[in-house]
């Protein structure tokens, strides 16, 4: 038995008669009926059974067919990712990334992937960490970013950065006898109305954590999981919050907000570009790894992305 054969073999399953496989073949039924026979022979069990109304496959039928769908698909997917080796890097790379990441990489990685890999297409999609971490599991991305690797630690994972929180108020409603933007003990923050993220939220956990590290009880009168609705909130001066930079980075170009960094404690998060070991990777998906990386070393070095690189730019190896 062959790969024709079982190619034959679906095409009688999905067409429902030989006569309709034959047509869609291009081959003489005869000639169909004749591997159908030399594989129950060889098999030495029934696979279809032929009424006038058409061919139905048997128990046994639709066993060999589970069987001959996986053997075709991998021998495809051997054939693409062989033919992809012996040219330009190309295909269809899908990555999700939560709102704060996304609001300053997305742009400038969409821009050079489109200049660097022409024959690549980035596919961008933004959501919470919790589905990007369901998204990489059951492959509806490739690669993502995330600030945590709590449940998933069999991911793949590249250490990209370490970003502050900071501290976010209207130019107009500083809440602090401080001067504005100057950086802010987080016991200060005690009193202060805040809006943020619920708490399955990842940044809302580590913000809570550092809290409660620090005996700080904060004051969070609003809870909303949507980025630009909290900074449209917090630009109207009807509360605070507090954000990773990159997060408000062009509500902060407007002068619609002001940031301050937080101390005593600093609070900081890690973020990760991260994949599923367990799917092959394409050649696409490692050159989208590299090209990301670059972009995110080059927004760091122009003050885009504050953070400190866990990675050496040149090599793109790790640093620690």
């Amino acid at each position: 038995m062959d790969i024709r054969q079982l190619r034959y073999f679906i095409a009688i399953a999905e067409a429902g008669s030989l006569s309709a496989a034959a047509q869609r073949l291009r081959i003489a039924q005869p000639s169909l009926s004749q591997h159908l026979a030399n594989m129950e022979q060889e098999l030495d069990v029934q696979l279809v059974v032929r009424s006038p109304r058409g061919s139905t496959l048997t128990a046994e039928g639709e066993v060999l067919l589970t069987h001959a769908t996986g053997i075709c698909e991998m021998l495809n997917r051997c054939v693409s990712e062989m033919r992809d080796l012996s040219g330009e890097v190309a295909g269809t790379v899908r990555f999700g990334m939560p709102p704060s990441s996304s609001m300053v990489m997305s742009v400038p990685l969409a821009e050079t992937v489109r200049v660097d890999l022409p024959k690549v297409r980035l596919r961008a999609s933004e959501a919470m960490s919790g589905f990007i971490k369901t998204w990489i599991d059951d492959g509806t991305v490739e690669i993502g970013m995330l600030y945590d690797l709590n449940g998933v630690e069999h991911f793949k994972a590249t250490h990209v950065l370490d970003e502050g929180l900071f501290f976010f108020s209207a130019p107009d409603a500083w809440p602090l006898k401080t001067k504005p933007g100057t950086p802010v003990p987080l016991r200060d923050l005690a009193g202060v109305e805040l809006v943020l993220p619920g708490e399955p939220h990842g940044l809302r956990r580590i913000v809570d954590r550092a809290a409660a590290e620090a005996g700080v009880t904060l004051n969070v009168v609003t809870e909303l999981d949507a980025m630009t609705q909290i900074k449209e909130l917090v630009a109207r001066g009807s509360g605070f919050s507090i954000f990773a930079p990159a997060a408000c980075h062009d509500f902060v170009n407007a002068g619609r907000l002001i940031k301050a960094p937080i101390v005593d404690p600093v609070i900081s998060r890690p973020v990760y570009l991260v994949r599923n070991p367990a799917v092959t990777q394409t050649r696409a998906c490692a050159a989208i790894e590299k090209v990301t990386l670059k972009v995110a070393s080059d927004m760091v070095r122009r003050g885009i992305w504050e953070g400190r690189l866990a990675f050496d730019p040149e090599t793109l190896k790790p640093t620690r």
